[in-house]
């Protein structure tokens, strides 16, 4: 999201099912972030990604002055990222006391709340935010959200390229073919399968879309069916443009982000599966174990705002571990994404010959491709693997901490990835799952 709250989201949001998602933060590699960081003051060891102990720094800073609202806010975000539900309410009452108007903490607060279920608490802080459409949105779900009925879904991929689809079905209907995509954040409809459904939107608005415009509606789904797993009552947004149609294309919607942290949620995509089990503490310990017997140590996940964006940590080209954005589904050869500064900074070669007009977050962008000579996620590595640097992305994204880059959909094709939003934990294996 932009600093002024509008086109970044709202664009992304329709922009992920036909675009390869280029746009991702970048770092500011060895220069004064990381330099500070080593001083524990406390904003530059946010930039760096060291959460952790950002968090301890903010928490000392509170100690010393307890009205300091920026530190309040921060180290409820820091608790946010790590969905420690907890320690993000308690430190972002906090600063909603110190500034009740403050529109970045109730959008953090309304995160918060979002991503536990907590819609009716999460709807004035949404509204006070300056975010109407998920207040109104979010006030129509009566009852509540997500119910899960069933245990397990295992999905065959009907395809891996361009993009992975299953078969999932809305309200009791026929089969329907879906992407999913962890860069989009909720359940997408194109408006044929809607209006097939008999949606009714509880809110609409119009954005500015690639060359035109589109109409955004939103609502409540009864059923979403995916295998042996029914979700009910849930929010879905579906899309009209008058330049681009999602129902021109080979698949009818989107699933995103806040579906997949419902689960413990498996992309396997050696053996081109979705898996889906219930978040228990059986099934978790077993994902455990299963990375243990298979000499897997696990890697820290991270969410951004508004529940969507995954992170964990990586490299690229001896860059050292960092933040990096990692993005299951959608489209795209590539298997890394980055700022031009990026990958200066990192000596890659950039191919100015051969520039790429694109969209991201359906607004132009020029990329040229870029060739690191290693990328790796755990035990995961790519070599010499064509990739993008984008030239206009700045350094720092939003939320304010520094990204290497993004790892999109093309890294994965050997290897098996599960992830665990209970414990905040993602494992990467070679190989399909067991």
């Amino acid at each position: 999201m932009t600093h002024d709250g509008e086109w970044d989201r709202r664009s992304l949001l329709r922009g992920a099912a036909v675009l390869t998602g280029a746009a991702v933060a970048a770092p500011l590699l060895g220069g004064a972030a990381t330099a500070l960081a080593d001083t524990g003051d406390a904003d530059a060891l946010f930039k760096a990604g060291r959460f952790e102990q950002a968090g301890r720094a903010y928490e000392q800073i509170l100690k010393n002055d307890p009205t300091n609202l920026h530190a309040a806010r921060r180290r409820g975000l820091v608790a946010l990222l790590a969905n420690k539900f907890p320690e993000a309410e308690k430190y972002l009452t906090m600063a909603l006391k110190l500034a009740p108007s403050d529109k970045d903490t109730n959008q953090l607060l309304g995160d918060c709340y979002t991503r536990q279920d907590k819609l009716a608490l999460a709807v004035p802080c949404w509204r006070a935010a300056g975010e109407e459409a998920y207040a109104t949105w979010f006030a129509a779900v009566q009852g509540e959200a997500y119910q899960i009925h069933g245990d397990i879904a295992q999905l065959k991929w009907l395809r891996l390229d361009p993009s992975p689809l299953v078969e999932a079905s809305v309200n009791g209907g026929p089969a329907k073919r879906f992407m999913f995509y962890t860069g989009f954040p909720y359940l997408g409809l194109s408006s044929k399968t809607a209006n097939e459904a008999g949606l009714t939107a509880v809110y609409s608005q119009e954005i500015d879309f690639m060359d035109g415009k589109m109409w955004m509606h939103f609502g409540v789904l009864q059923s979403f069916t995916l295998g042996g797993i029914e979700l009910r009552n849930i929010p879905v947004e579906w899309s009209e443009s008058d330049t681009v149609s999602l129902d021109e294309h080979d698949h009818d919607g989107m699933i995103g982000t806040w579906v997949f942290h419902h689960f413990l949620t498996t992309f396997d995509y050696a053996g081109r599966w979705l898996i889906l089990r219930r978040k228990t503490p059986e099934n978790i310990a077993k994902a455990r174990a299963d990375a243990n017997r298979a000499g897997v140590e696990p890697l820290p996940l991270w969410l951004g705002r508004e529940g969507a964006a995954v992170h964990s940590r990586g490299s690229i080209d001896g860059s050292g571990p960092r933040v990096v954005g990692v993005n299951f589904g959608g489209t795209g050869e590539i298997a890394a994404g980055m700022a031009e500064e990026t990958a200066k900074q990192l000596r890659i070669r950039i191919d100015y010959d051969r520039p790429i007009q694109t969209f991201a977050h359906s607004h132009p962008a020029d990329v040229y491709p870029c060739y690191p000579k290693e990328i790796r996620l755990g035990v995961a590595v790519a070599k010499d693997a064509y990739s993008y640097a984008n030239k206009r992305r700045s350094i720092t994204n939003p939320l304010g901490f520094d990204a290497l880059g993004h790892i999109p959909h093309s890294f994965f094709k050997p290897y098996t990835i599960t992830l665990d939003f209970t414990d905040m934990n993602l494992y990467i294996a070679r190989g399909t799952a067991t």
